[in-house]
């Protein structure tokens, strides 16, 4: 029997269930028996990625930036549990400061005051999903979840919104965490993202401008991820620190991740032009992530290697083009 099985008969919402990871979690959350409900900018192409993963359920567009919203759905579907990956700012395109403050810092605010513990769910009630750039200039092996550094107005509105949570739940006694992600990848990336640009490229010829690619990163595949989330979200005890990391706890360099991918996709090494782009002012520099916490708690850790999730990526895109 699997820790995932307490999600069966359990009403769960999943706020942004139409983006990248949380249209996994919605489809993990469906695959374990749940009564899943989704929250999302655009119902009919959240419901459309959700068809793609077999996932039939009830998906109700949301402001998630305007006050009140996130409470008025918490009464309507008296969720068990809500995974809130909503947010704002991760695509260079997303620049609104206004809409940064509202979605990373107090929609988790507002939703920590709004969520209820259930007597018939013993898993945590919220579980936020948080970002490793709330670490900022922080290095070593970032163990500590508050030892915070942060660089950018994303990396500061997600570690206020972390902090909110973990200040509300503690005072409402409330289980509830935030699980920081690293450099997540797969299926539903964003057009414009490291392995959507490779796939592009695969297609067509010409050089691949890229950066050096000396940076290390900790590169965990998306449906580990899900699966991670939902691992935290059914652990029964409170977390004392409230945050986490959910990451591989092994760095590769952006150079090794696309040569891996070139080479998957066919993509010719004598096209890749690493070093025709800057580096990004705010790329971290640490060591290996501390993942004690997660493998404490939960007795696992994420295991697709690059190579596999890169396989997997293809493959699901090879399923939806039939």
């Amino acid at each position: 029997m699997s820790v995932l099985d307490a999600y069966r008969d359990k009403r769960a919402l999943v706020l942004g269930g139409g983006g990248f990871i949380g249209q996994w979690v919605a489809a993990k959350l469906h695959a374990r028996g749940a009564d899943v409900a989704v929250a999302a900018r655009d119902a009919l192409s959240a419901t459309r990625l959700l068809r793609a993963h077999g996932v039939t359920c009830d998906v109700r567009a949301a402001d998630l930036a305007r006050s009140g919203e996130a409470t008025r759905l918490v009464r309507v579907f008296k969720p068990q549990i809500v995974f809130n990956l909503a947010g704002y700012g991760v695509d260079r395109g997303e620049r609104d400061e206004l809409a940064m403050q509202q979605l990373n810092c107090d929609l988790v605010g507002e939703l920590a005051a709004a969520v209820e513990s259930d007597a018939h769910w013993s898993g945590q009630v919220l579980v936020h999903a948080g970002s490793a750039l709330e670490f900022g200039e922080v290095g070593g092996d970032l163990a500590d979840p508050w030892r915070c550094a942060p660089t950018t107005s994303y990396g500061f509105t997600k570690l206020e919104g972390a902090r909110a949570l973990a200040q509300i739940s503690r005072r409402r006694g409330l289980r509830a965490v935030c699980a920081r992600l690293f450099t997540v990848y797969g299926p539903g990336e964003h057009a414009g993202r490291l392995l959507p640009s490779l796939i592009d490229a695969a297609q067509g010829s010409g050089p691949v401008p890229l950066s050096a690619g000396l940076q290390q990163r900790d590169f965990t595949y998306v449906e580990d991820v899900a699966e991670g989330l939902l691992r935290i979200g059914a652990i029964g005890d409170p977390i004392e620190a409230r945050a986490l990391n959910l990451a591989t706890g092994r760095l590769a360099s952006v150079r090794e991740f696309v040569e891996i991918a070139a080479h998957l996709l066919g993509l010719p090494r004598a096209r890749l032009e690493f070093g025709a782009l800057p580096t990004r002012a705010e790329e971290m520099r640490h060591g290996p992530v501390s993942t004690g916490t997660l493998r404490a708690l939960c007795d696992w850790a994420p295991s697709a290697t690059i190579a596999e999730g890169v396989r997997r990526t293809i493959a699901f895109r090879q399923r939806l083009a039939r």
